[in-house]
C-alpha cells in the first residue's frame, strides 16, 4: 500500500500509523492458536507452519527426493483407497485443530466423515477439528520430531493408527493405538501390513520404499476386493442411515 502524504489529512496518517503490525511467524514462537492462525494468513508466502501445545514449528524447505517424491506416493495410495471406500476422505497438507494450543499440519491424513459416524469434524472456515483416525508422516529420518514431539502428541490426542516413513533410513514405522499407547503393526509373511481401523488398506512395504507403485496398487486393489473391506462399506452405510434418521 502506498500513501500520498500530500492529499491525506493528518488525522488519516495518524490513523494508519496506528494501525497494528502483524509479526511474523517465527520458529520456536509460543503463541495461542488464535494468534498462530492470524500471523499464519498475514504471510501468504508461507505455506506449512504448525503449533504443538503453543510452540510455533516451521519445517524446512521440501526436497524433492527425500519429501515431494514420496508424499505423492502416498497421496496415491490413500486416494485409491478413498475412491473405492464412500463415506473417508482424504486429505492433504491439511491444518487440523487438535486443541487451543494446537494445530498441525500433518502430510496426509484418512479420517472418517463426520456423517459416516467419524470422530473429527471439519469446521464452518473449513479446518478439520478433533483427530483424524490415520495421520500419514513423510519424515526424513528418526530424528524427525514426528516421531517424537508429534508422536506423543497424535497418540495423546487420540489418533488411531499414525504412518511415519523415514525416508532416508528406508522404513516405514506403522503405529496403532491400543491401551492409550502407538503400538508397532509389523507386515506378514507376504511384507503387506494392512490397517486394523480401515479394512482393506493394505500396504506392500518393501514395494512402497522402493517406489514400486505398480505392485503397491495391486496389492492395495486387492485389499479393496476384499469381504472385510466390503463388510466395512456397508457399515459406513449404515452409520449414515443411522446418523439421519
Amino acid at each position: 500500500m502506498s500513501i500520498d502524504k500530500e492529499h491525506h489529512n493528518p488525522s488519516t496518517l495518524e490513523t494508519i500509523a496506528r494501525m497494528p503490525v502483524t509479526p511474523p511467524l517465527e520458529n520456536g514462537d509460543h503463541l495461542s492458536r488464535e494468534e498462530f492462525e492470524r500471523r499464519f494468513w498475514a504471510m501468504p508466502e508461507l505455506k506449512k507452519a504448525e503449533l504443538i501445545q503453543g510452540v510455533v514449528f516451521m519445517p524446512s524447505p521440501v526436497r524433492y527426493e527425500s519429501h515431494g517424491k514420496p508424499h505423492s506416493a502416498v497421496m496415491l495410495w490413500l486416494t485409491h483407497y478413498e475412491t473405492f471406500t464412500p463415506g473417508v476422505g482424504v486429505g492433504d497438507n491439511t491444518s487440523v485443530r487438535l486443541d487451543e494450543e494446537t494445530e498441525v499440519q500433518p502430510d496426509a491424513l484418512l479420517r472418517v466423515q463426520a456423517e459416516y459416524g467419524g470422530k473429527s469434524s471439519v469446521s464452518d472456515d473449513d479446518f478439520v477439528v478433533g483427530a483424524p483416525e490415520l495421520i500419514f508422516e513423510v519424515a526424513a529420518s528418526s530424528a524427525s520430531y514426528d516421531l517424537h514431539e508429534k508422536f506423543r502428541l497424535y497418540c495423546n490426542h487420540g489418533v488411531r493408527e499414525y504412518i511415519v516413513w523415514r525416508v532416508r533410513d528406508g522404513v516405514i514405522d506403522w503405529f496403532q493405538r491400543v491401551d492409550n499407547q502407538f503400538q508397532r503393526l509389523e507386515p506378514d509373511s507376504a511384507g503387506v501390513i494392512e490397517s486394523h481401523l480401515f479394512p482393506g488398506l493394505r500396504l506392500a512395504v518393501s514395494a512402497f520404499i522402493r517406489r514400486d507403485l505398480t505392485t503397491v496398487l495391486t496389492i492395495s486393489q486387492e485389499g479393496i476386493g476384499s469381504d472385510s473391506h466390503q463388510a466395512f462399506v456397508k457399515q459406513l452405510e449404515r452409520n449414515l442411515i443411522s446418523i439421519k434418521s
